[in-house]
């Protein structure tokens, strides 16, 4: 397809959607939001694909939402629109996606990347919830996904003190993977992506869906869904070929089934 407000490529098996909005700092608007979750879908139905990266530019992975879209709207409005619904479809993707992220992280630029499995961060990054500086709340999971992963305390001081966290902080609490120089974070994140690529495709998928539940439910339900992953992947070939590979000292080759 042709995207107005992304760049899409593929670099050797790795998925790469870029935000291509710099004279809005990357803001989200319904256009952008539309062409990501469509350039999402599309790699992971892609076979060529084994992770996705979703990336901005040096100065900001994404400054939030376009503020002008929705300052006159009504709560029905809202609603009509589904705006932060669309969020919903970051979880329905099976592969691993990697946020790859400079500048400023803000608001809905937050909340994507918080969103992904993994973040590599430039040195420069900076995340940030500032909406009540605007009169409203995160409303696409930032509330909920940073005191699940910062703890209350400290999500609590971000939300209603706009708190923004360095990359350094970002590390230090656990909000990313990985602090690189700015002039190879993207580099950073494709080599993050290709170690996982080269993972067993269907035990990757097993491995985030488990992870998530986790994230998602209590223990209990955890635990029954780890198990359950576990031993479905007793039924496919990448765990014969796995366990041979580790018998006979060697590569494995891996077919994803």
């Amino acid at each position: 397809m042709t995207y107005t407000s992304i760049l899409t490529e593929i670099r050797g098996r790795i998925g790469i959607v870029t935000l291509n909005r710099p004279q809005a700092m990357n803001a989200f608007n319904t256009a952008m939001l539309t062409e990501l979750f469509d350039a999402l879908d599309v790699y992971d139905n892609d076979e060529r694909v084994g992770a996705i990266i979703v990336t901005g530019n040096e100065k900001a992975f994404a400054a939030g939402a376009d503020i002008k879209e929705m300052a006159e709207a009504t709560p029905f409005d809202m609603i009509g629109q589904g705006r932060v619904e669309k969020w919903d479809r970051i979880r329905t993707i099976k592969k691993v996606v990697i946020a790859a992220v400079s500048g400023w992280a803000l608001g809905g630029g937050c909340e994507f990347a918080i969103s992904c499995d993994m973040i590599v961060a430039s040195e420069t990054a900076k995340f940030g919830q500032p909406e009540i500086t605007i009169g409203v709340i995160p409303g696409a999971g930032g509330t909920q996904r940073l005191a699940r992963l910062l703890g209350k305390n400290l999500a609590m001081e971000m939300v209603i003190n706009n708190r923004t966290l360095t990359a350094p902080e970002a590390l230090q609490f656990g909000l990313v993977n990985r602090v690189v120089p700015v002039d190879g974070y993207l580099t950073a994140a494709v080599a993050f992506a290709e170690e996982i690529d080269a993972r067993a495709p269907l035990a990757v998928r097993m491995a985030k869906d488990s992870v998530n539940a986790a994230f998602e439910t209590t223990l209990a339900e955890g635990l029954k869904a780890e198990k359950r992953n576990f031993y479905t992947l007793f039924s496919t070939e990448d765990q014969k070929e796995g366990m041979k590979a580790f018998i006979e000292k060697r590569k494995p080759n891996w077919k994803g089934r």
